[in-house]
């Protein structure tokens, strides 16, 4: 059955278990709390929200990093009205220098490389993000979900990198389940989903199908379906279905920890 309620949700039952998870991840690391880098969209938001219930008793930090012309105000506004929700601070850095700075020293930088380029801005926001957690004695909690951990749709050591990912088994349609239940501001909720790398930038544009689809084709390929019933079955074209099929398997190195040859074996 490859509808939506294929993908329902308990969520008080899911949000129980997440709380659960991040506060045992930090009390286990020993560690004072956590770091949540906040962009204004849905998973970053719904990942404050739960880590701030999670670490009662810890100490927790918002960070928002906007770029100058890429980065709407609104973002800010948002990334700041959400940690005032959860009683968190929220500093806001600019990383526009530190970009040119890194830009300026690379003898073959293309900015029409929008891939390229766009993977350094990530990567200069997981420097900050750890640097953080560095210095205040605490885990970056990262914000992906399982449609983007799936189909590669995230940038490997930039915000593919954090210490948990609380929402990385939750499709993104299930991360909206989610933040309806936990109250999260509807602007959220409905704003179209973009990693603010270039102008223009929507996500559901970058993979060339909505989440709606995409996530019951995720589910059909979890469930062992071939392309054709999944297409057949969704009335969407056997080709588009075949294509997100291959960015999982051509991407299933994002997702794994470097492989290491094993020299100590006898085989």
């Amino acid at each position: 059955m490859l509808d939506a309620r294929a993908l329902k949700i308990d969520p008080c039952l899911v949000e129980e278990r997440i709380v659960d998870f991040i506060s045992k991840q930090v009390s286990d690391a020993g560690l004072k709390g956590g770091v949540v880098a906040v962009s204004g969209g849905i998973d970053s938001a719904v990942t404050l929200a739960l880590s701030a219930k999670a670490l009662t008793g810890y100490e927790i930090s918002a960070i928002t990093m906007p770029e100058e012309g890429i980065t709407p105000e609104s973002d800010i506004t948002d990334a700041l009205e959400l940690a005032g929700m959860f009683g968190v601070t929220c500093d806001v850095i600019d990383i526009t220098p530190v970009i040119q700075t890194v830009t300026s020293t690379l003898p073959n930088y293309d900015p029409r490389d929008l891939i390229s380029a766009g993977n350094v801005k990530a990567r200069v926001r997981m420097i900050i993000s750890y640097y953080y957690a560095n210095r205040l004695g605490r885990m970056v909690i990262g914000s992906s979900n399982k449609s983007e951990l799936l189909t590669g749709y995230f940038t490997k050591y930039g915000d593919g990198a954090a210490d948990m990912f609380p929402l990385g088994d939750l499709y993104k349609t299930q991360v909206r389940q989610l933040a309806q239940h936990l109250g999260l501001p509807r602007r959220i909720i409905e704003k179209v989903p973009s990693a603010r790398l270039w102008p223009g930038q929507s996500t559901e544009g970058e993979l060339g199908i909505k989440y709606d689809l995409l996530d019951l084709v995720l589910y059909g390929w979890e469930q062992g379906l071939d392309a054709e019933s999944i297409a057949d079955e969704l009335k969407i074209d056997a080709t588009l279905v075949k294509e997100i099929f291959g960015r999982v398997v051509r991407n299933a190195h994002k997702r794994v920890f470097p492989l290491i040859l094993r020299l100590s074996s006898k085989e």
